[in-house]
């Protein structure tokens, strides 16, 4: 046993004046195992409390977050209080690392704290439906350099967390999922306008979709070219294009029906042609021979 101590208790090296043994670098993966074991088991604790609870869930992916960091600072500073290591110790070294992440790594920094400052101050939330640019789709992830966006057509894209704070970025579900839709229909000139406007009403009203406040509205819009211009304006509760072109498609097979029963014409591009003068009909004498 003294033979064991005394091999445990061997310098390897030195460092800013403090010696390390042999068996205080065996202690080093030791207390990793056991940090691991104790993580594995609270972070499942907390994972499972998380489920149980009403949170939104971009918030318990936040709590998730601090929760790591917590260990992994809790982590060190137990290690360094064990080894006897000063924190004083790490202040050139640490000094050294912050001018080297600053000139080559600012684009990581910059996302790093863009994805903290995202989770925190919540603009974008896990379940949002965002329009950046031309890409529209529905947040399933925010991690600390990127977010993990769906496109409509089912296309995942990560964008880099700098982005969605520095660019313009709509997010449909913020505050509510509440959206204003429009539904166009002209009918043919000389058609019952005050029966083609209850009936468009009824066709909204009619859908489960639609919000009774604000209330719906019909619009006598336009004269148009070739036909009446209503436009239908109601509300209803989405969370994405798709939801939209749903109840726009379920409103329209409606309209179409009523109109088809009332005998009302939706109307289509037409020209009328007026020729002055006489027309004349030239016969060709080759195909007479």
């Amino acid at each position: 046993m003294e033979s064991i101590l005394a091999f445990l208790s061997t310098d390897v090296f030195t460092f800013n004046g403090q010696s390390f043994t042999i068996g205080q670098l065996l202690l080093i993966p030791l207390l990793l195992l056991l940090a691991w074991l104790v993580y594995g088991l609270t972070n499942k604790f907390i994972i499972r409390r998380l489920e149980k609870s009403d949170l939104p869930p971009d918030v318990k992916l936040l709590i998730r977050r601090i929760y790591v960091i917590f260990s992994i600072v809790v982590l060190v500073l137990l290690i360094l209080s064990l080894l006897r290591v000063p924190l004083g110790a790490f202040a050139f070294v640490s000094g050294a690392v912050a001018i080297g992440v600053g000139f080559g790594a600012q684009n990581i920094i910059n996302n790093f704290i863009s994805g903290w400052i995202l989770m925190w101050e919540r603009p974008i939330r896990i379940g949002d439906f965002l329009e950046i640019g031309d890409v529209k789709g529905t947040v399933e992830t925010i991690s600390t350099r990127s977010t993990r966006v769906r496109r409509v057509d089912g296309v995942h894209l990560l964008i880099p967390n700098s982005q969605l704070l520095e660019n313009t970025v709509v997010n449909w579900t913020l505050i509510d999922k509440q959206t204003r839709c429009v539904v166009r229909v002209g009918v043919a000139y000389g058609s019952p306008v005050r029966q083609v406007e209850e009936l468009i009403m009824r066709a909204v009203d009619d859908h489960p979709d639609t919000m009774d406040d604000p209330a719906p509205k019909v619009f006598f819009e336009d004269f148009g070219d070739s036909a009446l211009v209503f436009d239908a304006y109601f509300w209803i509760d989405a969370i994405g294009e798709r939801d939209l072109r749903q109840v726009k498609s379920d409103i329209r097979f409606k309209i179409d029906e009523l109109f088809n029963e009332a005998g009302i014409v939706i109307s289509f591009p037409q020209r009328d042609v007026h020729l002055d003068g006489r027309l004349t009909l030239v016969r060709d004498k080759r195909t007479s021979e």
